[in-house]
């Protein structure tokens, strides 16, 4: 059922270390999610696990079906194009509505000494 035993090992060790990579990076902004405390602080924390996680995790599988399959597989490609688009402008947006909704009700941020 699985085409495991079909990869190289070089394909096999580089889709490893890839795919650890890029969960490792993802759980610390997972991290950096939980533990900082205002909402400003908190919207850099995900977007570090979402770009670089997952162009990691993207990049392993291009090249674990590239190598299975003798040829390039670009679906990845189209992934990581939309989603390195999407999130900053989301962040973006986000930032904007907190900073206006903060403004509108007359407080200052509070992450200030």
């Amino acid at each position: 059922m699985t085409q495991a035993p079909d990869l190289p090992l070089w394909a096999a060790l580089l889709v490893a270390f890839l795919v650890l990579f890029g969960a490792s990076v993802s759980l610390i902004g997972t991290v950096g999610l939980l533990r900082l405390k205002t909402f400003y602080e908190r919207m850099h924390a995900p977007t570090l696990g979402t770009t670089v996680g997952m162009a990691s995790i993207l990049l392993a599988s291009m090249i674990c079906f590239s190598a299975l399959q003798s040829r390039i597989v670009i679906h990845e490609i189209l992934i990581e194009l939309f989603v390195t688009l999407t999130t900053p402008v989301t962040l973006m947006l986000l930032s904007r509505a907190a900073l206006y909704r903060d403004r509108s009700e007359g407080r200052e941020r509070r992450d200030k000494p």
